[in-house]
């Protein structure tokens, strides 16, 4: 007889911070102009939802590639956010990842749920979907 869940359950989602240190300009980081609501227009870090048979770094390296078209990266595992309220759509936790490149090695271009995407100056943020500043801060105290 299958287990039936009666109670509310969390959606799973991954998010990315790439940034890139290079010796004639400061850091930066990639991100993503969304093209569906919540927050149409708005910046964010490229990320999304886990698929039911996908580790949490396959999930990453997945929509990292689909909205920046990046691959050959190696990712790590930073932190997770859950607040509850950080998305409209419902309870919601994010597994957060980030990695160092050369942004000039990368060849990012928008697409699948990116509308547009640009390298932000760390210290020239735009407002940003979700709580996505609040990973950015942590970020930069942690792991630059």
């Amino acid at each position: 007889m299958p287990y039936t869940y009666d109670y509310p359950r969390p959606m799973v989602t991954v998010d990315i911070l790439v940034f890139s240190k290079s010796q004639d300009a400061d850091t930066e980081i990639l991100l993503i102009q969304r093209k569906h609501n919540p927050y149409k227009h708005c910046w964010a870090l490229p990320g999304g939802f886990i698929e039911m048979d996908e580790t949490l770094e396959q999930s990453a390296l997945r929509e990292l590639e689909e909205e920046t078209g990046i691959t050959d990266v190696s990712l790590s595992q930073f932190y997770t956010f859950g607040n509850p309220g950080r998305d409209p759509r419902g309870r919601t936790v994010s597994v957060i990842f980030y990695c160092f490149s050369d942004r000039k090695k990368l060849n990012a271009k928008a697409g699948d749920d990116a509308a547009h995407l640009d390298w932000f100056d760390i210290s020239k943020l735009p407002e940003l979907a979700f709580d996505h500043t609040d990973i950015v801060k942590k970020a930069i105290v942690e792991l630059l």
